[in-house]
């Protein structure tokens, strides 16, 4: 059978995948925009918070830095550095000790052997690599061999499972910032509701994401199966 690349009936599968996702990334900027502008009672710094978080859980070999960008805040395991964003590094409202307070999370799930981490940690060379050639060999495979299509789907199914373990990854960082914060004296009781929100709508891209590739992944297999017949 033919596939015709500008008439992809399959598309209209992604579509709801594609406006939670735009709603997600909305969602997630207003809402650190809007709590970046309320200021902790606490008058801390998300570094400061991310680095007595760490210092009370034992764990001071990890190093808290600045890095440039915005959102571009992530702890890695591989050096064992929590990078946070200038805002987030030297700012004191409720976004900045909420981020900081999550990626501080990250490296307690680290030190503790937190075992979806670990499982994502370990997904992350197949799911780069999957994201890289998945789409390219399925498309070529589709007019060429049948098991380059099923090269790829089997590479993007990595990726819809490393997006899929990183939602309980997500979640509990998230649960360990709240929890953290709030023993720590860091935010008061009428905090809480401002930084669980953007808590919540940082992990709703997440749930965005893990939707797209399950939904991705499901056009290629429909795809596949109406060219299933074709001999290599």
């Amino acid at each position: 059978m033919y596939y015709n690349p500008f008439f992809d009936p399959t598309m209209i599968i992604v579509i709801p995948g594609l406006i939670l996702a735009m709603y997600a990334q909305a969602k997630v900027q207003s809402t650190f925009a809007r709590y970046l502008r309320v200021a902790s009672r606490s008058g801390l710094s998300g570094a400061a918070v991310a680095r007595s978080i760490l210092d009370s859980e034992g764990i001071e070999q990890v190093e808290v830095e600045m890095i440039e960008g915005n959102l571009t805040d992530h702890y890695d395991p591989r050096t064992k550095t929590l990078r946070l964003s200038p805002q987030v590094f030297s700012g004191t409202s409720l976004a900045s000790l909420g981020v900081a307070a999550h990626e501080a999370g990250h490296a307690i799930q680290h030190y503790a052997g937190y075992i979806p981490l670990n499982i994502r940690n370990s997904l992350v060379p197949v799911a780069n690599f999957g994201s890289t050639l998945a789409f390219p060999l399925f498309f070529i495979g589709l007019f060429f061999s049948y098991t380059m299509v099923k090269i790829g789907i089997y590479l993007f199914a990595a990726v819809v499972l490393f997006q899929l373990i990183t939602l309980p990854v997500e979640f509990n960082a998230s649960r360990r910032a709240l929890a953290a914060l709030q023993a720590g004296g860091y935010i008061s009781q009428s905090e809480v509701k401002g930084t669980r929100a953007v808590l919540d709508a940082a992990a709703l891209t997440y749930v965005a994401a893990a939707l797209m590739g399950l939904l991705q992944l499901l056009r290629l297999l429909m795809i596949a199966g109406v060219f299933g017949r074709r001999d290599d």
